[in-house]
């Protein structure tokens, strides 16, 4: 009863930090009400809830990531394959040494080992509250292309920096031969164990429907066991779970391309995952929000492990940190873009000013979430020897203290900066698009055009099953004739697009309005009432989601 109990309010959190946010009207991230709500509901009621780190990693981040994984964009992800490794792999080590040293430094109290777990737990970065922003603020595809790709891959890489590092602490000892051929099982591993997971269900799973028939409650649950079935077989194996999830949803996109899953069962898949994103990212913020408050509350103590009284120290410790990450990916984002320019045979000419906003814009978005918080909580409570691990408490709150400051100063220096950048309206995958939707129109037509031939002449309708067609074709030339068009043409052709969507969502909701209406007058059966609203919800979501043209 507990354990239900605890899921109840959690979800109840998620749902309240929701309408605070639209009944406020203020442009924060949604992430930020959460964690907020979190700690006040810790510290008004005294409701805690504890999950040991490996947990925490399966229940909320695997299938978290397996979704990145799904969704992200595969274009963007090869295309841009060497600038992803360079943040995901690179910079990850260049953010364990470099703030590794610093803590040290700035806290000598904390041993060179503790500061570089402490660092690792801050070298992965996290895109949803990024991806909150880009709602509302345009951020140019291809970055947020990079960003996504980068947050998939750097959790991996960031938790096995993290593994050696407290290895070490635990040890004292360290072994750079040993932790590189660990380095490549975790990954060929976790990748093995994520690809061989999704493709062996999905080839079970396709034989089934086929002798059997497609059933979508069944296909349903079949993905939303991959994730966790991908991390457990990995973690078995010793290999990297957080990769096989992440490697699991890669696979997973390659299997719904092959377009075997029915139209209904890819509506209703969707729309459970979304839900599961939403409810599973607002629960990890919340929970955020709890541990927050308990570190606060032992502030003092660990304040005391570095030799200071004054609590204001803490803050500075957060904002030092902060500023040092910011620093680190500010620098290795110039000399990633230079190495860019110089390897497309531009040179390495000064940069300008869209330049440096761009530079500003990708340290900025090096938001730290989830993946920073599971992990400082994964530090040991004992060394080797039986005594207390040193500054454990310090570590997670200034790991907890880092992730706030790098959501507000995303939130707020973002917007601003993404304000000098103009994301051009005739990209690359505006034309892929057109293009795409013109064959698929073309397609149409010659499927169109065959029945016509093999039917018409043989049913007793002829005419009437030829003026059908004739009516449909005529719509798909219509639509082809619209991604043809290019300058004035295409702009005015956008113009009379946008009109005739405004115009059929205001029919779509008259006519819902008026079937619900009806169904009220007690006319009509509430069954079919249920039938024809789902076919009135089906053609607004299209022209409501991405609009007619896009």
């Amino acid at each position: 009863m507990e354990t239900i109990t605890i899921t109840l309010v959690l979800l109840a959190c998620v749902i309240a930090s929701s309408i605070l946010k639209r009944a406020a009207r203020i442009p924060l991230p949604l992430a930020l009400v959460q964690i907020a709500i979190g700690a006040l509901i810790a510290r008004m009621s005294g409701f805690r809830v504890s999950l040991p780190p490996d947990v925490f990693l399966l229940l909320f981040v695997a299938p978290l990531l397996f979704l990145d994984g799904w969704r992200i964009s595969k274009e963007g992800l090869f295309r841009d394959k060497w600038t992803i490794g360079a943040f995901a792999l690179v910079l990850v080590l260049l953010t364990v040494l470099g703030a590794g040293f610093f803590i040290h430094w700035l806290i000598p109290a904390m041993p060179l080992p503790v500061a570089f777990a402490l660092a690792a737990t801050l070298s992965p970065t996290d895109a949803v509250a990024v991806s909150a922003i880009a709602e509302r603020v345009p951020i140019p595809k291809r970055l947020m292309h990079v960003l996504e790709g980068e947050a998939l891959l750097n959790d991996a890489s960031g938790l096995v920096c993290l593994r050696f590092a407290i290895a070490a602490a635990v040890t004292g000892s360290f072994s750079l031969a040993e932790a590189g051929v660990t380095f490549l099982w975790l990954v060929a591993g976790g990748v093995a164990a994520g690809a061989g997971v999704t493709l062996l269900a999905n080839a079970a799973k396709d034989w089934t429907a086929r002798l059997f028939g497609e059933e979508t409650g069944t296909q349903i649950l079949i993905s939303l066991l991959l994730p966790f079935g991908a991390y457990v077989v990995a973690d078995r194996i010793g290999a990297s779970g957080i990769l096989a999830a992440a490697a699991a949803g890669i696979a997973m996109s390659y299997e719904e391309l092959s377009g075997r899953a029915l139209a209904g069962t890819r509506i209703r898949r969707a729309a459970v995952w979304d839900a599961l994103q939403f409810a599973g990212n607002g629960v990890i913020f919340v929970l955020l929000g709890q541990q927050l408050a308990g570190v606060i509350a032992q502030a003092g103590q660990a304040l005391r492990q570095t030799g200071r009284q004054d609590e204001g120290w803490l803050l500075v410790y957060v904002a030092a940190i902060g500023c040092a990450l910011f620093v680190i990916r500010s620098l290795w984002t110039w000399v990633a873009l230079r190495l860019i320019l110089f390897r497309a045979g531009r040179g390495a000419p000064a940069l300008g000013a869209s330049r440096w906003r761009l530079i500003a814009a990708t340290s900025l978005a090096g938001v730290r979430g989830a993946v920073s918080l599971s992990g400082v909580m994964t530090l040991p409570l004992l060394l080797a020897d039986g005594s207390p691990f040193p500054a454990r408490d310090l570590a997670i709150l200034l790991a907890a203290g880092v992730i706030v400051v790098t959501l507000v100063a995303a939130n707020v220096g973002l917007p601003y900066v993404l304000s000098g950048i103009r994301v051009p309206p005739g990209t690359h995958e505006q034309r892929q698009e057109d293009e795409a939707r013109c064959a698929a129109a073309r397609a149409a037509i010659a499927a169109v055009e065959h029945a016509l031939r093999a039917t018409g002449k043989a049913t007793e309708d002829a005419d009437l099953f030829s003026q059908a067609g004739a009516r449909l074709i005529a719509h798909y030339r219509e639509q082809i004739e619209l991604h043809l068009h290019t300058g004035t043409a295409a702009r005015r052709g956008l113009r009379i697009d946008e009109a005739e969507r405004g115009l059929r969502l205001l029919a779509l909701g008259a006519e819902r309005a008026e079937l619900y209406r009806i169904a009220q007058s007690g006319k009509v059966t509430d069954e079919l009432v249920r039938d024809l609203v789902r076919e009135v919800d089906l053609q607004e979501s299209r022209f409501s989601g991405r609009g007619m043209r896009s």
